[in-house]
């Protein structure tokens, strides 16, 4: 299909659309089958293994036995994991020695919406040249189909979601006696094994929208929709609350008081102590170009430097990887442990997160505190091609005239999403009126456009 296939079908993370009208069964078939026959070596000697778990929404029902045939029919073997966050299932990928993790989640996306997400052996995400081989070999006819014996055999893993929660014990042994969480799971992924995982730690857990039914993972919940959490801890007096997203590989969180503590802010609480414990090596993060402000005068008060990347998780990790470092993540509340992850994880966030509460006996709000943030605006402009939108040397002039008028005071950011057909206009500024204003009007050219 070439490279304009490629950046029609893999995004930022995965193949993602409608299901089961962009994100067909079929689609979904030759995906499988053609991650099978890039990322498995086959030879006599070894049985190929896949790991395949998926987040509750419905279509990943029809989804996963469309994975199971295609990946089957290449002959790996598939070890079913079942309704489980996503970095689960990269832990599992390298906990059971497979060669290829898949995921069957839409993450934050709306119910309708579903996606697959790969990792190679070891759980580690792919890079994109192998995710353009990949391609390849879905629209290509393989050379020959094992048949008989040869073909990929279903079994289902009881205890995978015990290996999980026993690896984030072992992750974060601190305990967590004395806190009281409220978790909200987003009705996703996690709905059974956040609330575990916490108990397990010795907090005191309050678990909302944790009762998936396959239509209602996102709706009006999760780390998106973070008002229902602000209640609830406001309402039973707890420490804290956490906000899951679908696939729970996103942590967002909320003080005794219900402010919002966002992924510059845990990022940072994370990065001091680690710093503080040794664990943080070359005393180095990696954050994104959507990283506040805030988080790098903090940072630099640390004595702790930033190194930036593009959105993405995947560029996150790529940079970790690259320098050998401890720690990097998201404004989103993406956040990568390296010691204990090859992914985000929500949950170890979590857990990392409530640790040093528990260590410092400080309250969130104080640990918070360390990030200033600047007032920022972002604005998401729906449009009918947002790779041409962003490219516009209209929508460039306007960008130009409002980096301009901000000057060393703030800072503009424009991108096309990696999911959506969205446009994402950013804008720091030294008040909120003027970062509101500043944002819309750039918007307003590129809904024009």
């Amino acid at each position: 299909m070439g490279a304009a296939g490629l950046s029609s079908l893999f995004g930022t993370d995965g193949v993602r659309g409608l299901a089961n009208a962009d994100l067909t069964p079929e689609l979904a078939l030759v995906v499988a089958s053609g991650a099978a026959r890039v990322l498995v070596a086959h030879d006599a000697t070894h049985r190929p293994l896949a790991v395949v778990g998926r987040d509750p929404r419905a279509s990943g029902e029809m989804l996963e036995a469309a994975v199971v045939a295609g990946l089957t029919s290449a002959g790996a073997d598939v070890l079913r994991v079942g309704v489980l966050p996503t970095p689960a299932v990269a832990f599992l990928t390298a906990s059971y020695g497979a060669d290829v993790g898949v995921v069957l989640s839409a993450s934050h996306n709306p119910m309708p919406d579903n996606g697959i997400k790969l990792f190679a052996a070891g759980g580690h995400k792919l890079p994109d040249d192998i995710e353009f081989e990949i391609e390849e070999a879905a629209f290509s006819e393989p050379e020959v189909r094992p048949i008989g014996a040869a073909i990929g055999r279903l079994r289902s893993a009881d205890d995978a979601a015990l290996r999980y929660l026993d690896h984030l014990s072992k992750a974060v042994p601190q305990s967590l006696a004395g806190l009281h969480v409220v978790v909200d799971c987003a009705h996703g992924a996690a709905s059974a094994v956040a609330p575990e995982a916490y108990r397990r730690a010795g907090a005191r857990v309050t678990a909302i929208a944790a009762a998936p039914d396959g239509l209602n993972i996102n709706d009006g919940v999760g780390s998106t929709h973070l008002a229902g959490l602000v209640e609830a801890v406001r309402a039973s007096g707890a420490d804290l609350g956490i906000a899951h997203d679908g696939d729970a590989d996103r942590c967002l969180a909320v003080d005794a008081s219900g402010e919002v503590v966002d992924g510059d802010q845990i990022l940072a609480i994370c990065a001091v102590a680690l710093r503080d414990a040794g664990a943080l090596r070359e005393e180095a993060v990696v954050a994104t170009v959507m990283s506040n402000l805030g988080f790098h005068h903090a940072m630099r008060d640390a004595g702790i430097s930033v190194i930036t990347t593009a959105v993405g998780d995947r560029y996150v990790l790529e940079a970790l990887r690259a320098k050998d470092l401890s720690l990097g993540g998201e404004q989103s509340g993406h956040v990568v442990f390296t010691d204990a992850a090859t992914t985000g994880d929500g949950l170890l966030t979590a857990l990392h997160l409530m640790a040093r509460m528990a260590t410092t006996g400080s309250t969130l709000a104080e640990l918070a505190s360390i990030v200033h943030r600047l007032p920022q605006t972002l604005i998401n402009v729906t449009v009918a091609d947002r790779v041409a939108v962003a490219a516009s040397p209209v929508v460039a002039a306007a960008v130009d005239r409002a980096s301009s008028a901000l000057g060393d005071g703030g800072r503009i950011l424009l991108r096309a999403s990696g999911t959506e057909q969205l446009v994402r206009v950013m804008v720091e500024a030294g008040s909120q009126a003027e970062a509101d204003e500043i944002a819309a009007s750039v918007a307003a050219v590129v809904a024009s456009v």
